[in-house]
């Protein structure tokens, strides 16, 4: 079986998520501050009329920040009905891979907590950590963001 991921950069790492949850990617734009808003909270901007909550998804997982550039982009995602926008170092590609090239994340991870991740894609000379979103966004910060 195959499946479609986009992916993207963080760091020096590629991650991907599946593209059903990708509504759309937009440029860097501006973002308002939500006071006491969880850490990886940067807050809220407007998307298109629509009050969107974004997060820093370097700080959510933990990898180091690096400084804002042109390819900074904002993934919105939809996961089960609320959108969310992750801030991303970069949108690499669109690419469909099969699912026997995708193996189980080990046990020891030095970047990133495993619990977010559902499994990494080998291609050629590179690896693909996949995202479980419904992690990156537990209940916690779901009720957070939908209060926003």
């Amino acid at each position: 079986m195959e499946r479609q991921l986009v992916v993207f950069e963080l760091g020096t790492e590629y991650f991907g998520v599946g593209i059903d949850a990708v509504e759309s990617i937009v440029k860097m734009q501006e973002i308002t501050r939500m006071p006491q808003a969880p850490e990886f909270v940067e807050g809220v901007t407007n998307l298109r009329g629509t009050v969107l909550p974004v997060i820093d998804l370097r700080k959510r997982l933990t990898i180091k920040i690096t400084e804002e550039t042109k390819e900074t982009r904002i993934v919105v995602i939809n996961l089960n009905e609320m959108k969310v926008g992750m801030i991303v170092d970069g949108v690499s590609e669109v690419l469909t891979v099969s699912d026997d090239i995708i193996e189980p994340p080990p046990s020891m991870f030095s970047t990133v907590d495993t619990q977010y991740i559902t499994g990494i894609a080998r291609l050629d000379e590179r690896l693909i950590i996949l995202l479980d979103l419904g992690e990156v966004l537990s209940v916690r910060e779901k009720m957070a963001l939908q209060e926003m």
